[in-house]
């Protein structure tokens, strides 16, 4: 519940309001300083493995927000979905611990947009995580790839996905909604469920 009290701080902030600092550019680096709260924790005493993906949510908000795209989004009726997300962590952190998110947009595959996310404490990398994301229409459907360069300008041509990234994505993806997607383990017993 407190990623909700989070999350509504980080918009009453937001540069519109004058309070959360300049606007960057599209594709720049966003960083957005926090700390590590009571409720962040897990039974070692160090931030949760989930809280973590949670915190980098407030992090992406922060980039669209900064970056001017939340308002392009809102106007069209667009909301961006996470599709696929991996983190990886080096180092743990503490109760009261101030840290940085840092996220950047690294580019695109032909569906999705994909963000590089850092959690940051004085220069070092503590966690990296990769996020794959699509952009939905309230008002149905998905927003192409197209679409969504149309709507916020061009890319610059120095932004390519990095190879590992795309195939990721390709061997991270699940079926689409329409298809069939059981849930089969190989090797293993069928359960009655009753």
């Amino acid at each position: 519940m407190h990623m909700i009290f989070r999350t509504l701080l980080l918009f009453l902030r937001a540069p519109r309001a004058g309070k959360r600092g300049p606007a960057i550019g599209h594709y720049d680096v966003g960083r957005l300083p926090m700390r590590v709260l009571p409720t962040d924790l897990d039974l070692n005493r160090h931030m949760n493995n989930g809280v973590y993906l949670s915190v980098l949510d407030l992090g992406r908000f922060d980039l669209l927000i900064r970056n001017g795209i939340w308002d392009i989004l809102t106007g069209r009726g667009w909301y961006p979905v996470v599709v696929a997300e991996t983190i990886t962590f080096r180092k743990s952190l503490k109760l009261w611990q101030k840290f940085v998110i840092e996220t950047r947009v690294s580019g695109y595959d032909d569906k999705a947009v994909f963000v590089d996310q850092r959690i940051v404490v004085n220069g070092e990398i503590f966690a990296q995580a990769t996020i794959r994301a699509r952009f939905l229409k309230k008002r149905g459907g998905t927003v192409s790839v197209a679409e969504l360069i149309d709507a916020i300008g061009s890319v610059p041509p120095e932004l390519r996905l990095p190879e590992w990234q795309v195939r990721w994505g390709q061997d991270v993806a699940l079926p689409s909604t329409s298809a069939p997607a059981p849930s089969e383990w190989p090797g293993a017993v069928p359960v009655d469920p009753r």
